[in-house]
């Protein structure tokens, strides 16, 4: 059987599993039994992450794009605080509207978004009353939704075919009916809440005394650190609008109901640039960000029917986007939004709306003097906002493939780019002198590749069972040192995606795995 993807129901289990397995991604804590919405990157994860995030840091701050103008873009990098002084999220608007639906369930004790929940009804035959009782589920979460069907078929005491149900929103419903919905983790009706307001944003407090005084926020994205540092930026640095300040960091969001894997988790990574233009200027700015940043999506492996752009309708937008141009979301299809989309990265006009309230809350002048222009004003801003973590996932997901015809069919197949793994040295067996030669060829590649991911060698098991654990690991090639070698000093290639093997000159295996990882 050719390699193929597996099918969308079961994908998210069987990857899940490889991921605890080979050392991508643990759950938090596991030991004491984890933590709902955090997760812990292994060895494999973390290498993965760090090259996601290092090639968007080279291809956005260090080697920027070209823009409209022919010119490369200005863009410079900073890390901010991950705790800021709270009245800056006062003046972003945290504090008072960074709210989720909230509703909780009086049985189960379990916590839910409102917009999440979903609720299924028996359509009433004819000369049938309407059953009255219904059963809620979670959005996206197929079992819990066969959980609840099968428990209104109980109910209704009749098998349930196509066009005898029907699903609807949880926050559209009368606030009447909720006494007769059953919680996806509940056995009788009427434990729902209903839907209250919920800031998502986790607190502390920074000194010794805990009062409302001394009450501090972890960040809930990244942005707006760079805001509060906007105007340092230009007294420090050479930059003059249009230039671009870019972030890469933790944020943190008490989400009610973490879900899809890493997908939805309380603490998560983004990438984010804040793009400060002329406001006569934004719509130009708007669409060549917006199409730069999904082609580099495709240029990293995402390419294809799975990756799209879409653009946000009026009443999607954000309250910092409604008098600008626009906003677009590159959205990738997970297993688990099929055959829908989830948000990747947005590329948003945020107006003036962040620093003409910081300048309004601080004080601080921040308005800019255009020499050019002999005129003082806001920057309007552009934002390309990435989930680091979700990009992770992602590639995870796009890289998950199924070849039944080898011994052991899971297959990653990352862009080599971002792959953990660069490349594998093994020794056929562990003596002949083959153990050493592997040495040897393994440190000239690391020190010519350690830089970009790992070089591993392995002389233990078997070389069959040693390419299957690279092909899991992602490895886009494997050297074997064989008998061969120790005469005609040729190594055999093994190529991850399609297993052929070629012979390569051992002085040239070093090209080799230059031209395979692109540098």
């Amino acid at each position: 059987m050719s390699a193929e993807k597996t099918p969308d129901s079961k994908m998210m289990e069987d990857l899940v599993s490889l991921c605890k397995r080979r050392g991508f991604v643990f759950p938090a804590s596991e030991i004491y039994g984890g933590i709902n919405g955090f997760w812990d990157y292994g060895p494999l994860g973390a290498q993965l992450k760090n090259n996601l995030r290092d090639a968007w840091w080279q291809d956005n701050v260090l080697m920027p794009p070209t823009g409209p103008d022919g010119d490369p873009v200005s863009v410079v990098g900073l890390d901010s605080a991950i705790i800021q002084n709270p009245k800056a999220w006062v003046a972003s608007g945290h504090v008072g509207g960074f709210n989720d639906p909230m509703v909780d369930c009086r049985e189960s004790k379990a916590r839910y978004r409102a917009d999440h929940l979903r609720v299924v009804k028996a359509v009433p035959r004819e000369g049938e009353a309407d059953a009255g009782r219904m059963f809620a589920f979670l959005e996206g979460d197929d079992a819990g939704f066969e959980r609840a069907l099968k428990k209104l078929g109980k109910y209704v005491k009749r098998d349930l075919g196509k066009g005898d149900t029907e699903i609807l929103s949880f926050e559209g419903l009368d606030t009447q009916v909720i006494p007769m919905i059953v919680g996806p983790e509940a056995t009788e009706p009427g434990s729902l809440t209903e839907p209250r307001m919920f800031n998502l944003m986790f607190h502390s407090y920074a000194g010794a005394v805990q009062d409302e005084d001394s009450k501090v926020y972890l960040r809930p994205e990244t942005a707006q650190g760079i805001f509060l540092n906007y105007k340092n930026v230009l007294d420090t640095s050479r930059v003059r609008v249009p230039f671009g300040i870019a972030q890469v960091g933790k944020s943190f969001r008490n989400e009610v109901t973490p879900r899809n894997f890493i997908f939805r988790s309380r603490e998560f990574e983004q990438m984010e640039l804040e793009w400060f233009c002329h406001p006569s200027e934004a719509r130009q700015w708007f669409e060549f960000w917006r199409d730069h940043r999904m082609n580099w999506w495709k240029s990293i492996g995402l390419a294809g029917d799975n990756l799209v752009l879409r653009q946000h309708d009026s009443d999607e937008l954000s309250h910092y986007a409604k008098a600008g141009v626009g906003t677009a979301d590159v959205e990738y299809r997970y297993p688990f939004t099929a055959p829908g989309f989830g948000e990747l990265e947005g590329i948003a006009h945020r107006t003036d709306f962040d620093l003409a309230a910081h300048q309004q809350h601080s004080k601080a002048k921040l308005e800019y003097f255009d020499q050019e222009r002999n005129e003082r004003y806001l920057p309007h801003v552009i934002e390309p906002a990435a989930g680091l973590t979700r990009g992770v996932l992602a590639i995870l997901c796009e890289a998950y493939t199924r070849d039944e015809s080898r011994a052991s069919p899971e297959i990653m197949k990352f862009h080599p780019r971002v792959a953990p793994i660069k490349a594998a040295v093994f020794p056929l067996v562990n003596k002949d002198g083959m153990p050493e030669v592997a040495q040897k060829l393994h440190a000239e590649l690391r020190a010519k590749f350690g830089r970009l991911g790992m070089i591993e060698t392995d002389p233990k098991q078997s070389i069959g069972k040693r390419y299957a654990r690279m092909d899991e690991a992602g490895c886009p090639v494997c050297f074997t040192i064989d008998g061969e070698t120790m005469t005609d000093q040729s190594v055999t290639a093994r190529d991850r995606d399609t297993g052929a093997q070629e012979r390569v000159s051992i002085e040239k295996v070093s090209d080799y795995v230059a031209q395979k990882l692109g540098v």
